[in-house]
């Protein structure tokens, strides 16, 4: 997955009318898009359409990008949100209430949780520096890369009956850690 920067630059090409340019941005970012847009019309051909017409208004409107502080994926996510609450509104006729709007969860966290998950995330990351640092390093691959402990086990060199002692007393004392 491109950075930020990397996706502002496709952004600013695009505005440009670079061809290979929204060429790249459309395999970059088409899947997470079509998943905000599938989600919110629960229809797999309808999205497949309107993501089509979401890319159309981002070749239309990236000149209107400017960099911010915002994440251009916001950007683009924004578009393709409010393209698919149009489609909603317009699928339910001119007699929808305005508040249909108001229904549609936001996809991205609110300031809030996305506080809360940065001073969570601060707690664990400092739990697990406490550890020894191959038990962190099977901690990590286990539970946050997904690695087998064979794997683990083959990659430390040691007997796959440590690996599950090592992450067994990791957790207890990750656990411990945390309820400080």
């Amino acid at each position: 997955m491109p950075t930020p920067d990397d996706i502002s630059r496709l952004i600013a090409r695009v505005a440009l009318a670079d061809r290979p340019a929204f060429d790249s941005l459309y395999a970059h970012t088409s899947a997470k898009l079509f998943g905000v847009v599938l989600r919110l019309l629960n229809d797999r051909a309808e999205a497949e359409d309107a993501l089509q017409e979401v890319f159309v208004k981002v070749w239309q409107r990236a000149d209107r990008y400017t960099v911010s502080g915002a994440s251009p994926m916001s950007w683009l996510i924004a578009i393709a949100r409010n393209h698919a609450i149009d489609r909603l509104r317009a699928r339910r006729g001119p007699a929808a209430p305005i508040d249909v709007a108001a229904e549609i969860a936001d996809p991205a966290p609110s300031p809030e949780a996305a506080t809360v998950a940065a001073s969570e995330r601060g707690r664990i990351e400092n739990c697990l520096g406490r550890l020894d640092t191959y038990r962190a390093w099977a901690v990590r691959a286990a539970y946050l890369e997904g690695h087998s402990y064979r794997q683990i086990a083959d990659r430390l060199d040691v007997p796959l009956n440590t690996v599950r002692t090592w992450l067994r007393r990791s957790l207890l004392k990750l656990r411990q850690c945390l309820e400080e």
